[in-house]
């Protein structure tokens, strides 16, 4: 009996210990933020990083989720003779739910990891030591940036998403299942409003916070050497993934009340 309650204690431990660790790294977070200096070439630079680096798998996502929605509604919708509200089931679908999640899942895959793997890397081979004995304050200068840009890039990522993606919903609505385009851009202007819009931003934006977080946060508890690099490079990609599908529910639950 005593082996399942220690292991069960042990657990426990460690589960509070990492919810104090991530507490006290986004109190630090927001303590740096307002502390010069402001390092602004570095956030452009890993707005570049997220944002520009990430544009074309965006692109590619977004467009062919929009078309492959667009079908599968269509044939759906078809059964009961409403085909003609394609456009705007697309269109909702994407701004409310796809275009901030897929964005957010490829971002948490592509940028999250990276950010894991280069913190990690700067740590095991001491140069986040280096930094500290120059007199800059490491997390200002690498985590700071990266949450900040990470915050920024991502709802614009959701935007080229959505608008990618229905770009893909019209040309396959109207060209290939023969729609009438006049009675599809009607449907969608009676459906489709600037809150639809507001709620993914909004999502994006947290996801974004939340991504960027968990990738330097992982980055700058690495050890074991390169080893301990691929395992928070790993955790960070898993646990983005994860606290963006979280979030999304809760968000949703509570933006559906608000907007």
């Amino acid at each position: 009996m005593r082996v399942p309650v220690s292991i069960l204690g042990s657990q426990t431990i460690k589960t509070f210990s990492s919810i104090g660790r991530m507490s006290i790294f986004i109190w630090k977070f927001f303590y740096w933020i307002a502390k010069p200096p402001f390092r602004l070439k570095l956030v452009m630079e890993q707005l570049y990083f997220i944002g520009n680096k990430s544009v074309f798998i965006i692109l590619l996502s977004g467009g062919f989720t929009g078309m492959v929605l667009a079908y599968q509604t269509y044939f759906g919708f078809k059964l009961i003779n409403i085909d003609s509200l394609v456009g705007p089931v697309v269109a909702l679908s994407m701004a409310r739910e796809l275009a901030p999640v897929l964005a957010g899942l490829i971002v948490s895959g592509r940028a999250g990891g990276a950010m894991a793997a280069q913190i990690g890397t700067m740590k095991v081979t001491e140069q986040i030591d280096a930094l500290e004995v120059m007199g800059i304050n490491s997390f200002q200068y690498l985590a700071v940036p990266r949450i900040i840009a990470g915050t920024i890039a991502l709802p614009l990522l959701s935007i080229l998403f959505l608008l990618i993606g229905n770009i893909g919903g019209w040309i396959v609505g109207t060209k290939a299942l023969l729609i009438d385009e006049s009675l599809f851009f009607a449907k969608l202007s009676d459906f489709m409003f600037m809150a639809d819009i507001y709620q993914g931003l909004i999502k994006a934006t947290f996801f974004g916070f939340f991504i960027s977080l968990i990738g330097t946060y992982f980055g700058f508890n690495v050890s074991k050497g390169a080893e301990g690099v691929g395992r928070g490079t790993n955790l960070a990609v898993v646990w983005g993934m994860i606290v963006v599908l979280i979030s999304d529910y809760i968000l949703t639950s509570i933006l559906v009340k608000i907007l």
